[in-house]
């Protein structure tokens, strides 16, 4: 049986090997992805705003995230790898869209190293200097190592899965809400230079 799209990307495998990938790589690959999955909301809420646009797009990820804290809740401290990588990739994809949305187009190396140094305010490890780790497997350790995400949640097997999935979707609002504030000031500030070079 095929898995929906958004499913298929959390597939164990699949993880392992987005675990080597370099942020850059995955961001360019998640832009487009962005594209296509903002134009559908634009279309389903044409009168939405970023904000409510935004929120839609953490709604849905939040219920991957609770899903994937579930699943690996119940395997203990065991899964916390790939429960990190998941989620990092979660946040990775959101950000994408959130900048999407915010008409940011991610194509330069400092629009890019931003949403990467974004990723790493939220999970509590600061910016993720060029000298830092720049694959989703490691910024996932240096996660892992400063207890991010709850971690110690996942020690004990079934009791932990509702607490993972209740974390991961917490943790998922935190991110989204931190991207919106982020983009919209972006935002802000490039119609108020547009504004101020057209004068």
């Amino acid at each position: 049986m095929k898995l929906p799209r958004p499913l298929e990307q959390l597939r164990p495998q699949h993880l392992k090997t987005l675990s080597h990938e370099r942020l850059s790589d995955l961001i360019d690959r998640e832009a487009v992805r962005a594209r296509a999955r903002v134009d559908e909301l634009q279309q389903r809420y044409p009168s939405a705003g970023p904000r409510e646009l935004s929120q839609h797009l953490i709604d849905g990820k939040k219920a991957l995230a609770s899903m994937v804290g579930g699943v690996t809740g119940v395997f203990g401290a065991i899964s916390v790898p790939v429960d990190l990588v998941g989620m990092l990739y979660l946040q990775v994809s959101l950000l994408t869209e959130v900048a999407t949305v915010f008409k940011l187009p991610l194509k330069s190396e400092r629009q890019k190293q931003e949403l990467i140094d974004l990723l790493g305010y939220t999970n509590g490890i600061g910016p993720l200097q060029r000298s830092a780790p720049r694959v989703l497997g490691s910024v996932a350790s240096a996660v892992f190592a400063r207890g991010g995400l709850s971690t110690l949640s996942r020690a004990m097997p079934l009791v932990a899965a509702p607490i993972s999935a209740y974390l991961n979707h917490r943790h998922i609002q935190k991110v989204g809400d931190s991207a919106v504030r982020h983009y919209d000031g972006w935002q802000r500030a490039h119609a108020k230079a547009k504004k101020a070079s057209d004068a």
